[in-house]
């Protein structure tokens, strides 16, 4: 559980009967770092000033090194020392905004931003965006008005200049920041740890259920930690959290992406961590590293344009299998029987992405999923094809999808070549989950793809190995904690 210390100038810049937290003058916080050598301690840094070499600019820096999680960061401090070294914000910061002005409303010379939180309700978007880019207790944007509206400035807010408004805002935003909405009140001992687990309710085909993730936080509570979960609205607080699992299909163009990114630039363990997402989201990218890394791939040709189907036939056969690069859940993914339906289909296709990833065919009832957590394995399951479909998923259009059966094998009796192919290809890609997608066929062990949000369900995946798949999940977590 982080426990939150606040760093001022001088004590007497702040009511700490406001504040809920522990108040630190920056000098004590920089001489004396023994109070805070055990446990895990996050630093809201507010500084009079975070010019470079300064007390404030020392304290997020000596923050980081103390393995402290720190607001704002010396990275930030950096960001903002400089238009030019923010520059690659604006767009996306200035098309936010320009949305909103696009319905007629008026945006002022200049507002307070305190922990993403606006004074104006049509302006909260455009905060808590600011707030992803640069986390800081309270930032002045000065903007430019015309027909495009332009942010002439970003920079740290100075405090010294609050009056009465300013500070109510600043202490309601702040223990927004800082506190936990949800804590389980059957618990007597508090809880080492806290993991953040992002969920969808709504999403149709989970990677875990809300039933598995309580089971597991039953398990969790067990070894010392709390397990809460989260939706998207809650990035702001993320920060209040020790660890992230994401159990949401991921895709690095949603907030999915953003909340790992967080998470990794506050120094939190995450599952799935930002580049494991970038990896395993691609499928050209997936044949190239694995190809690189002489892990057997079914035959296949990266597709850019109609000109490159004329040898498909001779190289590959038919029928084939067409891919959109960052297709999931067997979605975007078709297999089409002749030079026809493949010019049709891919004609189709390309309207959506510049490339595709065409593969050969490789017929199986089943598709091994071997689960590797932290480059070891976790479980193994045969996830059988959905009836008369040659997917373990069947997509209708409009319809539920079909899915097939599964089969849970135990580790030790799975084929030695099955797992070797799966751990020696989620290597390649971090050290977090994966669930390698494996074909057993008389030809050889070929590796489909890795997923870096696989399944993981209570009485699926954990069938055989119990809850020493949930055990081992939480220890993950926790060892990456304890060697901060």
């Amino acid at each position: 559980m982080t426990n939150w210390v606040l760093l001022v100038g001088k004590l007497a810049d702040i009511d700490h009967g406001k504040t809920g937290l522990k108040v630190l003058p920056v000098r004590s916080y920089l001489a004396r770092p023994e109070p805070f050598a055990s446990g895990q301690h996050g630093v809201i840094n507010l500084s009079r000033s975070y010019a470079y070499q300064s007390r404030g600019y020392y304290a997020s820096l000596l923050a980081a090194a103390r393995g402290h999680r720190v607001i704002p960061s010396v990275e930030t401090i950096v960001d903002l020392s400089a238009r030019e070294l923010y520059a690659n914000a604006l767009p996306e910061l200035e098309d936010s905004l320009n949305r909103v002005l696009n319905g007629g409303a008026a945006v002022p010379s200049s507002i307070l931003v305190m922990f993403g939180q606006v004074d104006d309700a049509k302006l909260e978007r455009f905060g808590r965006q600011l707030f992803d880019w640069f986390r800081a207790p309270a930032l002045k944007v000065t903007f430019q008005a015309g027909e495009w509206t332009r942010i002439r400035k970003i920079e740290f807010a100075s405090h010294a200049k609050f009056g009465e408004a300013e500070w109510t805002r600043f202490y309601s935003a702040l223990d927004r920041y800082s506190r936990r909405s949800w804590r389980d009140p059957k618990v007597k001992t508090p809880a080492r740890y806290t993991f953040a687990t992002l969920i969808d309710s709504g999403e149709q085909l989970p990677p875990s259920s809300v039933a598995s993730l309580k089971h597991w936080a039953r398990v969790a509570q067990a070894m010392g930690a709390d397990v809460e979960p989260i939706t998207r609205k809650d990035l702001p607080r993320l920060a209040n959290f020790d660890a992230l699992f994401i159990r949401e299909t991921t895709s690095p163009s949603n907030h999915t992406y953003r909340f790992a990114r967080r998470a990794q630039q506050e120094g939190m363990p995450v599952i799935d961590d930002p580049v494991s997402m970038l990896r395993c989201t691609n499928k050209v990218f997936l044949n190239e590293i694995m190809i690189a890394n002489a892990i057997a791939v079914p035959p296949a040709k990266v597709l850019s344009g109609i000109e490159d189907l004329a040898d498909i036939e001779d190289t590959l056969g038919f029928p084939v299998v067409v891919k959109i690069p960052d297709s999931s859940f067997s979605r975007g993914v078709f297999k089409v029987s002749n030079p026809s339906e493949l010019k049709s289909r891919t004609e189709k296709l390309f309207d959506e992405t510049d490339l595709l990833l065409a593969q050969k065919f490789m017929p199986t009832e089943f598709d091994w999923r071997i689960g590797v957590l932290g480059g070891q394995l976790l479980f193994s399951v045969q996830y059988l094809m959905a009836r008369k479909h040659w997917q373990i998923v069947h997509h209708r259009d409009g319809k539920k999808p079909l899915e097939g059966g599964f089969r849970a094998v135990p580790i030790a009796e799975t084929p030695p070549l099955v797992l070797d192919t799966a751990l020696r290809a989620a290597r390649v890609i971090g050290d977090g989950l994966y669930g390698v997608d494996v074909k057993e066929t008389p030809d050889g062990v070929y590796v489909i793809e890795v997923n870096d949000n696989p399944n993981l369900d209570h009485g699926i995946e954990d069938a055989v190995e119990k809850d020493e798949v949930w055990r081992r999940l939480t220890q993950w977590f926790i060892d990456r904690l304890e060697r901060r």
